[in-house]
């Protein structure tokens, strides 16, 4: 069954048929959920309520990029609880998974054939562009997310932002340099071949 017939049976009310479509797209979303807000929860709450908004605005869809459609939600709702935690900021001294424990590091960077080495590289990388993702503005983080993290092109990027083309290729260049700066501020985290090379005198 593809997608448009999918579309179609779920706009039926064919529930099975939605699920198939979430089962398609929550890893993606839940990544630009992540990318957005910098937390598991948050992102995983964001990515069941846009699911569930697109559920039930499915007679809205009138074609073209589904995957476009759903992100723009997910963008959408993630930015609604980004300004509903600067309204009720929390804190979380010590991040925990769901028993209670301590996280060394989120579960999307494991990977069984990476040594400890790597791994640590990873966490550190990971987490200093997470911080310098939390400085962009708005429209410059989506850009980043979701062009150079999701990789859609600049056209799926458009819809999704609801921006022309041009200004998300403007925007886009603007936070990759900024990125690049805010990189480099973190320079004592980053594993040596991400540090930029200084000559020696």
């Amino acid at each position: 069954m593809d997608e448009i017939a999918l579309i179609q049976a779920a706009q039926q009310g064919d529930l099975d048929a939605f699920n198939r479509l979430v089962l398609h797209y929550q890893d993606m979303a839940f990544n630009v959920a992540y990318r957005l807000l910098g937390e598991d929860a948050s992102a995983a709450d964001a990515t069941q309520e846009a699911f569930i908004a697109a559920y039930r605005h499915l007679d809205r869809f009138r074609g073209g990029s589904f995957k476009a459609w759903l992100l723009r939600i997910v963008v959408n709702g993630s930015y609604d609880e980004l300004r509903r935690q600067k309204r009720r900021p929390q804190t979380e001294l010590e991040p925990e998974n769901l028993e209670g424990e301590d996280n060394a590091e989120p579960a999307w960077l494991a990977d069984p054939g990476a040594g400890p080495q790597e791994l640590s590289e990873r966490a550190e990388l990971a987490a200093a562009i997470q911080r310098c993702l939390k400085e962009l503005d708005d429209d410059f983080r989506s850009a980043v997310v979701l062009v150079d993290v999701q990789g859609l092109d600049y056209s799926e990027a458009a819809q999704i932002m609801k921006r022309p083309v041009g200004t998300v290729k403007s925007r886009l260049a603007r936070a990759r340099t900024r990125m690049q700066s805010c990189l480099q501020g973190f320079a004592e985290l980053l594993p040596d071949r991400f540090r930029l090379k200084t000559e020696e005198a």
